[in-house]
This record gives structure tokens, sequence and C-alpha cells, in this order.
């Protein structure tokens, strides 16, 4: 299933994609894209239904594909060429911090740089979507607590997060930084998370193309390792790290300036569009 919300910021309604690439609203089925609608019994509900009787969806703003995103779990350098862009060491641990979740946008909301800015950079990433919640959960389990996936645009600025002291949370969390959607897809749609194409371009030059292929630690040892630090919940998003081509690791380095539009993508999960505004 392909699941998204709709609508104006704040009103966004359940929907979801058929067959024929229409919307359908879910409203009568669920409340929300969020919560415990995402465990096993809550996307059995949705799966259940008949889409040809719901009301169809036209000509309206696509929101975040999930909703009351309680935890923006985000890890970090977990693609060997990113690292080597960003001058750093591999990690033999995943490197976690945190994204505000206030950050979080629909996928093709203006991404806006933020005052005092002189670094704004981009990052497509796949996002894991937590749908049975749990803590100390085994690897070989971990597929079990997956909800499904989707595009998510790590949005950083350099500065903040490298040269302002303290942890890397100050250029990851400022509003409009992290688009996440078009859709959620559900896992059973993806037959392997770590076979997925992804790509990032700014103004039609492509930057980044890559593949979860290459990633450091992988999905199901990401959803165990972050569960031994912290419980997990239906809804949480765990975004998974970057293939190289950002902005910072370019010769020279290129960073957005206001004006540009970025088009970003994963295989099987669809594409963002976003124009680049100012605070």
């Amino acid at each position: 299933m392909k699941l998204l919300r709709v609508g104006a910021r704040g009103l966004e309604k359940p929907a979801i994609l058929d067959p024929n690439g229409q919307l359908r609203d879910l409203s009568t089925v669920v409340d929300d894209i969020s919560g415990e609608v995402l465990t096993p019994e809550g996307l059995k509900t949705i799966s259940s239904a008949d889409l040809s009787a719901l009301p169809i969806l036209d000509g309206t703003r696509i929101g975040p594909c999930v909703g009351n995103v309680g935890k923006f779990i985000c890890i970090g350098l977990n693609f060997a060429d990113h690292a080597a862009e960003s001058g750093l060491a591999v990690p033999t641990e995943p490197v976690i911090f945190m994204k505000a979740t206030s950050a979080i946008c629909g996928p093709n909301d203006e991404i806006k740089i933020p005052r005092r800015s002189t670094r704004t950079d981009w990052e497509v990433e796949l996002g894991v979507v937590i749908g049975q919640g749990g803590v100390y959960i085994d690897e070989a389990e971990a597929f079990d607590h997956v909800a499904g996936y989707c595009v998510v645009n790590d949005v950083s600025e350099r500065e903040f997060q490298i040269e302002r002291g303290g942890t890397w949370d100050k250029g990851k969390g400022c509003d409009t930084f992290g688009p996440i959607g078009p859709w959620l897809v559900t896992k059973d749609e993806i037959t392997d998370p770590q076979k997925l194409k992804m790509w990032l371009e700014v103004d039609g030059k492509r930057f980044q193309d890559g593949s979860t292929e290459t990633m450091v630690f992988g999905v199901a040892h990401l959803v165990s390792y972050v569960s031994h630090f912290m419980s997990l919940q239906p809804g949480d998003i765990i975004s998974t790290g970057t293939p190289p081509g950002v902005g910072m690791g370019q010769t020279p380095p290129v960073y957005l300036r206001g004006g540009e539009m970025l088009e970003l993508g994963i295989e099987g999960l669809g594409a963002q569009h976003q124009r680049v505004g100012r605070a």
C-alpha cells in the first residue's frame, strides 16, 4: 500500500493511492496515518477497505506521510563514501542524532534557508517507519517492527551542525528541514530495502546517485541497534543516512542560496520536489 496525508497544513486527511493512481480518502476508515494505525492490526484495517467505495481526492497538497511523529531519529555517516567526502572515518557503530519533529514538512513544501545560514545542504535518505513498537529488538526480528518506508530529505545547515558547538542537532532541526513522503510504502511492496536506487538533483543537475546497497549498517541492524538505546513506538521514523554527492562534498562546496529546485527520490518510494526559499 502507498499511504499518504493530503490537505492544508494541520488539516491533512489520511489517504491511499489506489491501483489506478487516484488518491482515495481514508477518513472513514482511520483517523490519520499515525500511531496505532501503523501497527500490523491498523494496516490490516486499511488493507481490508473497499477502495472503490472511497471518495477521490483531487488537486490538493500532499503533506508529511506520517502524522504526529514521536521521534525523528537519524543515522550519520552511514555510507562509507559519504563519510570520505565529509573527511570523517567510517563509524564502527551507528552514529545517532535526533531531528526536531517541528522540522517535518510535506514532500513538495518549500524549504526555507534559516536566517544567518551560509551552508544549507541536501541529503536524500531512506526513512524507516516503525509499526510495531518495541525495545531491545533482536536483529532477526527487526522487520516485524517496520511498517514501511519513505523518502526523507535530511536538509542540513553545515555551519550550525559542525562549527557552532555541541551536537549536530543545531544544523538538522530547522523548520522545513525534514520533508517526508510523498508516500509511506508498506514493507510488503519493498522486496529488499538494501537494493534501492536513490538520487537527488539541484536545478536539473544530478548530485547524488547512489543505492541503499552501500549502507554501512543495514535497516535490520539499525532498528535493532536504536532499540537498545530507546524504545521505539509506532510512527517513529529512522532516517538511515545519505550516499555521496552532498553540497559540502563538492570541490568547491556548493550550498543552497534560495531559488533552486530540488528533486529527489528512491526507487519504489516516489519523488519529492522542493523550491528553496528563505526564512
